[in-house]
């Protein structure tokens, strides 16, 4: 996804002169050394100081320009919380925020720079935009919108190689979801890496004789409502998968749609009471119950509530 990221920022920089990236010693990491070499007018670091770059990025905006500003997600949220809310969002200069190693995608670098609760963060900041992309085919398709299209914005990235669910060409429209299959027993609503573990569970589900319809809600906010009710019309029961807290993200967003506008069965699979630690992705979404045998586990309580079995 970093590269995707990368690509697609130097694509839009040589459009648009007032694209600036504003990274923390980070380039190397979250892949934008290339940028730096090709933009260094256009690339600011300012060292470790993720707090300072975000009043760097909103200062920038507030004189027309376009910022850029990446940092490991975990520091480019919870530490900056109140730049972000005050500077950005308060002050209504636009920044774009990209939090690479979102969840459990941060693995070796353990609980200390493992965001669980990245979203519910930006969630609380009024006109924030958030997007989680299943695979670098969304990053760059989605990249361009959240640049032109909307205010301020968080993008979470993985520095991992993902499994590409999208052929190249694919198209997104921030706040609509791509339904990827169809079903008529439960749907499955997910985001980031848990999209793939999706559709994994409905293939297992469909050999059970369970039909699943599966949907990418790749932007958290504003969460595309239309598609939830939908969804409960055609199929009577939810499951959330997302990649973390299940408190305050893409779960508790979808029953805040259901509770008000069309009451279902909703299962949410999410880290639960827990923090991060270290270990390969499979092993994190073993350890924090976020696999496809989980999402089947979870469907198939949903779809007891809704028959009463």
């Amino acid at each position: 996804m970093r590269d995707a990221y990368c690509d697609t920022l130097i694509y839009l920089a040589e459009e648009h002169p007032g694209i600036v990236a504003i990274e923390v010693d980070v380039a190397a990491s979250m892949g934008t050394t290339r940028f730096a070499k090709k933009f260094p007018d256009r690339s600011v670091n300012c060292g470790i100081q993720e707090a300072n770059a975000v009043g760097v990025a909103a200062g920038l905006a507030l004189e027309g320009y376009t910022p850029f500003f990446h940092a490991f997600g975990i520091f480019a949220t919870r530490r900056c919380f109140d730049q972000i809310f005050l500077s950005a969002g308060y002050q209504k200069a636009p920044i774009k925020i990209v939090g690479g190693d979102a969840g459990v995608t941060a693995t070796a670098n353990g609980g200390t720079h493992m965001p669980f609760e990245d979203v519910a963060l930006m969630r609380a900041i009024p006109d924030m935009t958030i997007v989680d992309p299943a695979d670098s085919q969304a990053v760059r398709a989605l990249l361009p919108q959240l640049a032109y299209d909307c205010g301020n914005a968080y993008l979470r990235c993985s520095r991992k190689n993902m499994p590409m669910i999208y052929a190249p060409g694919a198209t997104f429209k921030l706040g609509k979801a791509n339904v990827l299959r169809e079903g008529t027993d439960v749907t499955l609503i997910a985001a980031g890496c848990e999209v793939n573990e999706a559709l994994t569970a409905a293939e297992m589900l469909e050999a059970e004789g369970i039909s699943a319809r599966v949907v990418d809600m790749f932007t958290i906010k504003p969460l595309d409502e239309e598609c939830v009710i939908e969804s409960v019309q055609k199929t009577g029961a939810i499951v959330t998968a997302e990649n973390h807290n299940a408190i305050g993200g893409l779960g508790e967003a979808v029953c805040n749609v259901v509770a008000r506008r069309c009451p279902a069965p909703v299962e949410i699979i999410g880290v639960h009471e827990s923090f991060g630690e270290v270990g390969t992705i499979d092993d994190l979404l073993k350890r924090f119950h976020l696999t496809a045998a989980d999402i089947c586990d979870a469907a198939k309580r949903a779809i007891a509530r809704k028959t009463g079995a």
